[in-house]
């Protein structure tokens, strides 16, 4: 299943969750870098650009194990469980919900995209673009596949 995302949120950010869920973000440690956020019931997912969100959703039967690294500036992987059945995509700061989707309760992976990330040159234009791929899987730490690096090395 593929769902479209075209939505505003606000900074840079926006969240998956259970729709129980009552957590946020706290973005300690590597989080901020990694580009993901994760508790047991939400990812976080920092974008470029202070508020548009451009990509899509796709609900996956298993893991995607072709990567095309060559696609995208930044890839990175974490959990989320969702208990409740319904996995809710939501903006910040207000968790104003964007899409609601029925999944099976369970554990999942989720794997962030992200692609065109240097065409933001302020924080409210650019072409950045996100792909999330999501699977039933294990619970497993944060794991960065491809790192993104500023044209300037920032």
């Amino acid at each position: 299943m593929k769902y479209g995302l075209n939505f505003i949120t606000a900074y840079s950010q926006f969240y998956i969750k259970d729709k129980n869920s009552r957590g946020g973000a706290s973005w300690e440690g590597s989080a901020y870098e990694d580009r993901l956020d994760t508790t047991n019931d939400v990812v976080a997912i920092r974008i470029e650009t202070y508020g548009a969100v451009h990509g899509e959703l796709i609900i996956l039967t298993q893991e995607n194990r072709e990567i095309n690294l060559d696609l995208y500036d930044h890839i990175v992987e974490g959990s989320i469980e969702i208990n409740s059945g319904i996995l809710q995509i939501t903006d910040c700061p207000s968790n104003t919900i964007i899409k609601e989707i029925n999944v099976e309760p369970g554990i999942y992976r989720v794997r962030v995209y992200s692609a065109n990330l240097n065409s933001v040159v302020d924080e409210d234009t650019g072409d950045d673009h996100y792909k999330i791929e999501i699977w039933q899987g294990t619970l497993a730490n944060t794991t960065v596949i491809k790192i993104h690096l500023r044209e300037n090395g920032e």
